[in-house]
């Protein structure tokens, strides 16, 4: 029986969270990065959103994590253009609408979303310019994922998401980690700073 492996990645800006395509797009086999057979991403990021992405060899991780009926939290840096009030900030906190299907509306649960003046101590945003002033940046933890869900909530207030980066889910930080860079877990920490049973 083969060994199961664990990963983390900080994904970088213009990259899909696959290793193969019918586009012509930045995959994962393109970080200089010796990937194991049968690996795969969890809780995938698209092309323009940013940070932790968890890659493993354990195809029971996705339904472990994300489709178990114990909620789980990713946390998120978000840059939104011009200035987020305080209006907003209390419909994103107590629940907001967003459309998650064609003429489908839900109801978002209440979350954690605090307004950040140095985003820089929590995460290296690096040289890349995303956003002119004014601008807001937030972070925000969620428990549910919808499809692009905190771009949708963005969205509804009137703005629009300039930069999304997670920076955790649960226990689980980037801690460090450089975009395109990758760090293996060993397998009981990667399960306990995930919360999930295995």
């Amino acid at each position: 029986m083969p060994v199961l492996r664990y990963f983390i990645l900080n994904k970088p800006f213009n990259m899909v969270s696959q290793f193969v395509s019918t586009h012509d797009v930045r995959l994962l086999g393109d970080l200089d990065f010796d990937f194991p057979p049968g690996i795969h991403a969890v809780g995938r990021l698209d092309n323009d959103s940013e940070g932790l992405l968890i890659l493993t060899t354990n195809k029971k991780v996705t339904r472990l994590l994300f489709l178990s009926d114990e909620p789980h939290k990713r946390t998120y840096l978000v840059q939104l253009n011009n200035i987020l009030s305080e209006e907003n900030l209390k419909r994103l906190q107590t629940g907001i609408n967003i459309r998650i299907k064609t003429g489908v509306t839900y109801t978002t649960a209440p979350c954690d979303v605090q307004i950040l003046t140095n985003p820089e101590e929590l995460y290296d945003l690096g040289e890349r310019l995303t956003a002119y002033h004014p601008f807001t940046w937030i972070l925000i933890t969620i428990t549910e994922g919808k499809f692009h869900q905190v771009r949708k909530m963005i969205a509804a207030t009137g703005h629009k998401t300039k930069r999304l980066i997670r920076i955790s889910i649960e226990d689980l930080e980037l801690d460090g980690l450089k975009a395109g860079e990758v760090r293996e877990i060993e397998e009981k920490e990667f399960f306990r700073k995930l919360r999930i049973k295995f």
